[in-house]
């Protein structure tokens, strides 16, 4: 998510405050065993109450972590139109693919684009050609890419920083289940950056479930080996 830190969002029946968060943290990591490898830590989070047959009731959202919890391993395409800019942005980006490529893609090939890449980019004129050639395919996924301005590269840096830490949150598994699961940092990350990573991931899949705190079950936060720790209370019969 841009902008500071969450610290709170509403969950279930009580306001979950970062400093909940933090205290399940400090409590996994005094019960959670030594092992011999750094270990995720991952966040589950059930629901109840919900047909999730229902297509507008299935979580499927992109997240931008404000710690990112990989390498930034994503791969990100910029669509230029100004050579400069091209050589410029080539060693900030992956892949620049300049504007009289793009009505040249077929079908298949903008599909592989959607699975090669973790986001895209477009230098502000090219906006407009892409909205023609690739929207169709793009926009329903939420996948248009983002302008950006060959004055300024710093913002691009950041741009494609943003896009390589984010995450998908999706609740399917073969078909949609009653919960997401997702690593929300590492062990050797501080609390702090592993609950603002948390809160983000609240922050994002609320909107899916039509905003009804009522239908979160538990929320939970575990080791890669470690037996769950329920954010806010005691586990009481809660999925891992």
């Amino acid at each position: 998510m841009d902008g500071k830190p969450l610290h709170h969002s509403r969950v279930g029946g009580f306001q979950m405050e970062k400093s909940q968060v933090l205290n399940a943290l400090q409590q996994l990591r005094q019960s959670a065993e030594p092992r011999k490898f750094k270990q995720t830590i991952d966040l589950t989070i059930n629901f109840r109450n919900i047909d999730f047959k229902k297509v507008e009731n299935q979580v499927d959202v992109d997240v931008a972590l404000p710690n990112p919890v990989g390498k930034g391993e994503g791969k990100v395409l910029l669509f230029a139109r100004d050579k400069e800019f091209a050589s410029q942005a080539g060693s900030i980006v992956d892949t620049v693919m300049m504007e009289d490529q793009i009505s040249k893609l077929n079908k298949k090939q903008v599909g592989e684009l959607l699975t090669q890449y973790v986001g895209f980019l477009a230098e502000g004129p090219v906006m407009l050609t892409v909205g023609k050639f690739l929207g169709q395919t793009l926009a329903p996924k939420n996948r248009m890419p983002r302008p950006v301005s060959h004055e300024d590269m710093k913002n691009l840096s950041a741009q494609v920083a943003r896009l390589k830490s984010v995450v998908k949150v999706s609740n399917k598994k073969g078909k949609y289940m009653p919960l997401i699961h997702i690593s929300v940092g590492k062990e050797e990350m501080k609390d702090e950056d592993i609950a603002d990573n948390a809160l983000a991931v609240y922050q994002a899949i609320l909107p899916a479930i039509g905003n009804k705190q009522v239908n979160v079950k538990s929320v939970l936060v575990k080791m890669t080996m470690s037996a769950p720790i329920r954010i806010g209370g005691k586990m009481e019969g809660a999925t891992a």
